[in-house]
């Protein structure tokens, strides 16, 4: 199936509304009308995948340092909601599996980031999220888009399961930025807002890729990144965000 994109992806769920990254969060971007929602993966130190931003746990669980020499017990041990609020006390870290569960369950599409690791286990990862995503993700849906900051990550996923389309994502706008998207046969181009001008829009767009702008919160802004040519922005208030498209760009 040719990939669709959205014009508005639930970053981390909808971040604004509910714990980034949990099922609570997947479900509230989606009831704030977002169809497609962003998370990321990382690995345990027992090679399970699970969904978490940070590098360490201290931000948003209960747990302290580093996520990655965790077993995958420990991190489900750990509460990933207190921080947020009160209400999503409880919450836990999602493993891969769950949360492609749980979009499948809302109807929900996907961005998957996959996270830089640590002591260089890029490969390892991104073998460890193709397999599982080959394995669990309904055969009738559209594959999720697959994304990373790590080239290594991506033509792992490219050698694993090519059927699933790459988003090549990075912060400014690289001299060689081309031949590395290139490289990888990305698909997109998942570019930060500070970078993001009408201008290198339209260099992207005529090079040939889709363009996601991440990460932006403000409707107004994001309107005008659509009205250059953007094809979705990555946002934390999907609802608002989806709330000023409506009103047309």
């Amino acid at each position: 199936m040719a990939l669709q994109l959205p014009q508005v992806i639930g970053h981390r769920g909808a971040a604004l509304a509910a714990p980034e990254n949990t099922l609570e969060g997947f479900r509230e971007a989606a009831r704030q009308g977002a169809k497609w929602v962003e998370f990321d993966v990382g690995l345990s130190a027992d090679g399970q995948c699970f969904v978490l931003h940070d590098d360490t746990l201290d931000r948003t669980t209960s747990g302290k340092g580093p996520a990655h020499l965790k077993s995958i017990a420990e991190l489900k041990s750990l509460d990933a909601g207190f921080w947020f609020g009160k209400s999503f006390e409880g919450a836990r870290l999602p493993t891969l599996a769950e949360t492609i569960a749980c979009l499948t369950e809302l109807d929900l599409m996907a961005n998957v980031e996959i996270k830089a690791a640590p002591e260089k286990r890029h490969a390892e990862l991104a073998k460890a999220v193709m397999t599982e995503l080959r394995k669990l993700w309904p055969a009738a849906k559209p594959k999720p888009l697959i994304s990373s900051f790590e080239l290594e990550c991506l033509r792992t996923a490219h050698a694993e399961a090519p059927e699933f389309p790459r988003g090549y994502l990075i912060w400014g706008r690289e001299v060689d930025w081309l031949a590395k998207a290139r490289s990888v046969a990305a698909a997109t181009m998942n570019i930060d807002t500070d970078h993001a001008t009408q201008g290198w829009m339209t260099e992207l767009k005529q090079a040939g890729y889709g363009v996601l702008v991440w990460t932006v919160n403000a409707p107004e802004r994001a309107a005008r990144l659509i009205e250059w040519g953007a094809d979705g922005v990555f946002t934390d208030a999907p609802g608002a965000v989806l709330a000023r498209l409506a009103k047309g760009v």
